[in-house]
């Protein structure tokens, strides 16, 4: 059990090293910075509420992304998130190849869109992806082969096979 001053170490470290990519999972989930961010807070007070032990910085991390994933579905499950008209996120300053595969990606169906974030963007591996999505590993590796043929289809006149993300 930690100690308070042990505690808030932990955090502002977990904070420091995990904050971007939890925002980037509830975003890949919610499609809007401002409730990826609010997520992402969520996550960090229960992570000072339950004070949990951990076994690694990779169990750590493991259990803020399980964490942000269960908080973003909980989100999408709420009456006034589904009843809201969001603003679209402005992604202008990226280059224009990169808003438009992140838009191809962004436009995915949950179970593929979740895989290739985690995927590519955060590099688990299938068999992590199955762990944290409480899925078969063969299952994970079938939404990425389909979610790269749906991305390869969507931006269209790629040469090759795989689609850089």
């Amino acid at each position: 059990m930690y100690n308070s001053s042990e505690l808030n170490e932990s955090v502002r470290r977990a904070l420091d090293l995990y904050s971007q990519s939890l925002i980037k999972v509830a975003f890949a989930y919610l499609k809007n910075i401002a409730d990826a961010e609010e997520v992402a807070q969520d996550v960090f007070l229960t992570y000072l509420q339950k004070r949990p032990v951990f076994e690694s910085s990779e169990h750590e991390k493991a259990w803020l992304i399980r964490t942000t994933i269960n908080k973003s579905k909980n989100m999408l499950k709420a009456g006034w998130f589904k009843s809201r008209n969001p603003v679209p996120e402005d992604l202008s300053y990226l280059p224009s190849e990169e808003s438009e595969v992140l838009q191809a990606v962004l436009s995915l169906d949950k179970k593929y869109r979740i895989p290739i974030h985690l995927h590519y963007y955060e590099g688990y591996s299938i068999q992590e992806i199955a762990e944290l999505l409480n899925a078969k590993p063969a299952t994970v590796g079938t939404w990425l082969a389909r979610g790269r043929l749906l991305l390869k289809e969507t931006i269209g006149g790629l040469e090759n096979e795989e689609i850089s993300i």
